[in-house]
Parts: C-alpha cells; structure tokens; sequence
C-alpha cells in the first residue's frame, strides 16, 4: 500500500515481542480508529505480531503443479491472462517475464487478470526483492487485491517494521496478521487465500466479505471480515460491485517477483 513518505509518519519505540523493546519504526497517531477496536488506521502503538519461522522454502524445483479444476492465470511462460491498468487506462500487459515469474515494472500500472472471481481460492507465489533497498513500506511493496478492492498486503517483512496492519499478510489498514512467518528477501513466499465475496441487495451491504489467509503454511487470518476496500489513513467503507471482479496485483514501484498464480471458484455444497 502508499509509503509512509506520503502522509506525516510519526516514529515511536515501544514494548513489543516478549516485552523486548522494538526498534524505531513507522506509524501513525493522528488516523481514524477502527470501528470496534482500540486501534487507529496503521496505529504505531498497536503491538506487532510475533515471529514465527516458516518451513522450508518451495524451491523452483519443488513447485507444486495446480489442482486439475483451477484457472492458472500466470504458469511462468507469459501473460496473456492480463492486462496493466494506471488510473482508468487498460494497455497489454507489460511486466517482465523471465525465467518462470513475472517482475513488476515501475509505473506500468497493475496487473489486472482478464477473468473475474468471486467466492474462491487464490494461491499466489511472491518474491520481494533480493537486493534490499529502503524500509518500512518501502521495501517491496505491492498486494494481492482480490476483486481489485480488497488487499492482502505484500511487503518484505524480514528484519523489517512498520505498523502492524501493513505487515505481510494483513488484511491492509484493518487486521494485522495474527503472527508473521516472513522468509528472506530473494527466498520465494506462498500466499493461499480462501474469500468469501460480500453480497449487496442494491446500494445496501447484505453480506460483508470474509477471508481466511496461510502464508508459507501458516494461519494469519481465519474466516476474518473485511471492513471494506483497501484505503490508505482511513476507516475501510463498502461500495456496491459486480458479483466477480478481476485479480489484481500491485504496482507499488517496487520489483516484487510472482509465480504460479492459480484460481479455483468455490461453490456450495452438493453442486456437481
């Protein structure tokens, strides 16, 4: 999401894992607070999650093939599944491709997938970039915004701070992860996401969307509600939205790598 750089951040130092004082990093005290917490928006004083070490990395080698009922919108040869969009503008997809992953470029805009979705199951593979520059959300910045609207933050989190709902795996602005399992920058990251659409009855919200969110295995989110679409420095609200909107991926002006993007709809129960 933005970078600090674009709204006063205020530094702080406070308890955090174990009751050991963290180091300096960003935040904010001046933001909204978030309905039904003691938190506001990329609150500085909200405690930060605590370390967890993920299993052993997925190598090239070792990826996985998708299951035989998903829609795999990026195999690692092209992009023929997507389109970039800056602002309002759709042009042919324009990132790099190269050696089995797609690399952002800056100021092409972002991915935006061909294809729509709603209720589904979203596997995305993420690199942040492997030579370190900047920090905070400056460092590898981009998300996983399904529908287009709603962000699972993706953010190099090695030995890296910023406030708690910008982590890796936060629900943006809303939820932190409840622990943050990050591997080096260079090391090749899995999301797999399970989201519920929200459901509208006219301009009214009937339904809010829900998510359950594994990073590298582990458990960040289960069966969480999301406020609403991802804004930055304010309360997350809903607007009404087609039932399927497209994938989107996050031009943040940072080279973050994916590979193996695949999709699989969900539907009910006893519905062949």
């Amino acid at each position: 999401m933005l970078s600090a750089a674009l709204g006063s951040v205020c530094i702080a130092v406070f308890a955090w894992q174990g009751g050991q004082p963290a180091p300096a990093h960003e935040g904010f005290e001046d933001t909204p607070y978030l309905p039904g917490q003691p938190w506001r928006v990329h609150d500085i004083k909200r405690p930060l999650p605590h370390l967890v070490v993920p299993g052993t990395e997925s190598s090239q080698a070792q990826l996985g093939k998708p299951p035989s009922d998903a829609i795999v919108l990026f195999d690692g040869k092209d992009l023929s599944h997507w389109v970039n969009r800056r602002g309002g503008s759709e042009t042919p997809a324009r990132w790099k491709v190269e050696n089995g992953y797609t690399e952002g470029v800056d100021g092409a805009g972002d991915l935006v997938s061909k294809e729509k979705f709603g209720d589904a199951q979203y596997h995305v593979e993420w690199m942040a970039p492997p030579v370190v520059r900047d920090s905070g959300q400056g460092r590898g910045n981009s998300g996983v915004l399904i529908m287009g609207r709603y962000e699972i933050q993706v953010l190099d989190n090695y030995n890296n701070l910023t406030y708690a709902d910008g982590y890796a795996g936060a629900i943006y602005g809303q939820w932190p992860p409840l622990v943050t399992p990050p591997r080096k920058p260079g090391e090749w990251q899995v999301y797999d996401i399970i989201f519920e659409a929200p459901r509208f009855e006219g301009d009214k919200l009937a339904k809010p969307a829900y998510v359950t969110v594994l990073l590298n295995g582990v458990v960040l989110h289960h069966h969480k509600e999301i406020m609403g679409r991802m804004v930055y420095r304010q309360v997350a609200t809903y607007s009404p939205h087609a039932p399927e909107e497209p994938l989107t991926l996050q031009d943040h002006h940072n080279p973050v790598r994916y590979r193996s993007v695949w999709v699989r709809r969900l539907t009910g129960y006893d519905n062949p």
